[in-house]
């Protein structure tokens, strides 16, 4: 259903209420239901009082996996490498985490699907997507296999569509096709919390960025998940000024051998003043919004976004 359909109906109910209950009752409604509202080229995505959105960066070493928890409800985007899938699972237990609504694999390298076989043995998942890419390694072969022994089937993501996580707003800004590098074909995803706004990455290269930036798709957000482990082949500073977010982080292992995150990368970051957060030196790197304002805590540090 269209947002302008969903919060005419709301408007619809609240009048009813209004006249069968009077003014408690319809403020009630405003105080309780999540709604959508365009102001300008921005959405801003009201947030059900008292919820709260966490993000994890999970500390996987040199590879991807993030948590993203609004209310009773989860996504996962990618599950490390092969070796990370039993660590991922036994944290997202320890978190209370019983089921994922959504489950992402941005695209079939071994550090961002390794664990996927895992994640899927041992949750309750309602959407698995990747996009409509293939790849002839026994790390995509598991993945396949767990889907079918669960009885999953994968989707592939349209750009433009969006998907509702509690009162949080997902939307596919990018999937890619079939071609030369599995990096290019990365699905890019744009978190809406309220206020608060986070763009998750995969391993995306200075190809899509400026694919992105010739469609002008909305992409400025609070928090930027930086593509490829803060490699060369990533972070313009033409993306990074249309982002312009106020952190960035960047999943790496320490002491890799790629030499992640690359010095040049670090320095475009740093001249802006945009704040670096990274898994080899804080770990795991959690950020909680109310919808307003940011929490960014480190296994090393807490500190007030």
């Amino acid at each position: 259903m269209k947002k302008k359909n969903i919060i005419n109906i709301l408007i619809g109910m609240a009048v009813v209420f209004y006249i069968i209950f009077g003014t408690n009752a319809l403020d009630d409604i405003k105080n309780s239901t999540a709604s959508v509202i365009n102001a300008g080229e921005e959405e801003v995505v009201e947030v059900n009082s008292g919820e709260e959105l966490m993000v994890y960066f999970l500390d996987v070493g040199q590879a991807d996996s993030i948590l993203i928890r609004a209310g009773n409800n989860n996504m996962l985007i990618d599950a490390g490498n092969n070796e990370d899938g039993a660590l991922i699972v036994s944290y997202l237990k320890e978190l209370g985490v019983e089921q994922l609504d959504y489950v992402v694999g941005t695209h079939p390298h071994e550090d961002h699907i390794g664990g996927m076989d895992d994640i899927i043995n041992n949750f309750d998942i309602e959407t698995y997507m990747m996009p409509d890419v293939l790849s002839t390694t026994k790390t995509f072969e598991d993945v396949l296999t767990a889907l079918s022994n669960n009885n999953l089937t994968y989707l592939v993501p349209k750009e433009g569509s969006s998907y509702d996580l509690g009162s949080a707003d997902v939307k596919i800004i990018y999937v890619g096709e079939e071609g030369g590098d599995l990096n290019d074909a990365s699905v890019v995803l744009k978190l809406t919390y309220g206020d608060n706004s986070f763009l998750f990455t995969g391993d995306a290269t200075s190809n899509v960025e400026e694919e992105l930036l010739e469609s002008n798709a909305n992409i400025k957000s609070d928090v930027l998940k930086v593509a490829h482990h803060g490699s060369d082949y990533s972070s313009t500073n033409e993306f990074i000024d249309a982002v312009n977010p106020e952190y960035a982080v960047i999943s790496v292992g320490k002491n890799n051998s790629y030499n992640h995150p690359s010095l040049n990368t670090l320095e475009k970051f740093n001249k802006r003043n945009i704040k670096v957060y990274r898994t080899d030196e804080d770990n795991t790197i959690i950020f909680t919004s109310n919808g307003s304002d940011l929490i960014i805590t480190t296994e090393s540090t807490n500190t007030n976004g």
